[in-house]
């Protein structure tokens, strides 16, 4: 057999694998794939000290009365959005309508498209983490600040990206709107492979900014290379739900660039190296009402009891 025809593709290969970075749990390319403790060799910002994701401490974040709620804008609008297999990761694509402000976020985001890192096999996947706690799943949902056109024009601006994250927790019944995510992960299996959800509506996946008054806010980085260190960073208190079946099935559907399964899709956390971790208010305000109402509670069943 002549092994050079094959040389070729070999070599096509092995130039492929040597230029990519990978998660962990890929093991295919040994020592030519750089796994994240070794992106910075590739991507010097990966290396810097405005590295995400992080855990976050409650006992240390800082109440900041400055950051007020989010405003969203076309979240509710119904379109049909494109899925695809990016080799370690699937990104649903977002059109420009869909844009936030508020926040305390400097000016306009236009929203550019979301993603979900996971684990598998039962293993929590989360990238943020809360007092060491990792969480089944993580959503992100990627802002580009205008009028920046592209993530790479935004990247040189500390506040370029606006970054939303939502923590999953496991539950018993499954996310009403879950299914047709996990069926277009299951169509984009192979790396380069894309589809298309028809009449799909954000807020069909996450609440309201009603609902979303309590976030921890810090400036950090993209959490895959290059590590752009040009993010805000929103991390929601209020989790969202998923049930045990979906979590399973979702990390069952897509492959990596290497064709292993795409499992533990997540980077670890970095340290702060200085930063401040800031939490919004709503969180006091809500226990006043509370408090409030429990006073003029007793004070009512006080009055009543003296009548009697």
């Amino acid at each position: 057999m002549d092994f050079s025809v094959y040389l070729p593709t070999l070599l096509s290969l092995l130039s492929q694998c040597t230029a990519q970075w990978c998660y962990q749990s890929q093991n295919s390319c040994d020592d030519t794939c750089r796994d994240p403790s070794s992106w910075a060799e590739q991507f010097p910002s990966c290396g810097g000290l405005r590295q995400s994701p992080i855990n976050i401490v409650t006992k240390k974040v800082h109440v900041n009365s400055a950051l007020p709620p989010f405003d969203f804008i076309g979240h509710t609008n119904t379109n049909n959005i494109t899925v695809e297999n990016k080799g370690h990761s699937a990104h649903f694509v977002l059109p420009q309508s869909v844009r936030l402000t508020g926040g305390a976020l400097p000016g306009l985001y236009r929203a550019a498209q979301f993603h979900f890192h996971w684990g598998g096999n039962g293993r929590p996947g989360s990238e943020h983490t809360i007092d060491g706690e990792r969480f089944p799943m993580e959503m992100h949902i990627v802002h580009i600040k205008e009028p920046y056109g592209s993530l790479a024009e935004a990247e040189h601006d500390m506040a370029g990206i606006a970054l939303l994250a939502f923590l999953f927790e496991e539950t018993t019944d499954d996310h009403p709107y879950l299914d047709a995510v996990i069926a277009a992960l299951g169509r984009v299996q192979q790396n380069g492979s894309n589809t298309v959800i028809p009449n799909f509506r954000l807020s069909e996946i996450i609440p309201t900014a009603k609902e979303l008054h309590s976030y921890y806010r810090y400036v950090g980085s993209m959490t895959t290379p290059g590590c752009e260190q040009a993010v805000a960073w929103t991390v929601f208190h209020r989790t969202l739900s998923i049930s045990s079946r979906q979590l399973d099935a979702i990390t069952r559907q897509c492959q990596f660039w290497t064709g292993q399964p795409m499992t533990d899709i997540f980077r670890p956390t970095q340290p702060l190296d200085g930063r401040v971790v800031y939490r919004s208010r709503a969180n006091e305000a809500l226990t006043g009402v509370i408090y409030l109402w429990v006073c003029i509670f007793s004070v009512t069943l006080s009055s009543t009891s003296l009548v009697h």
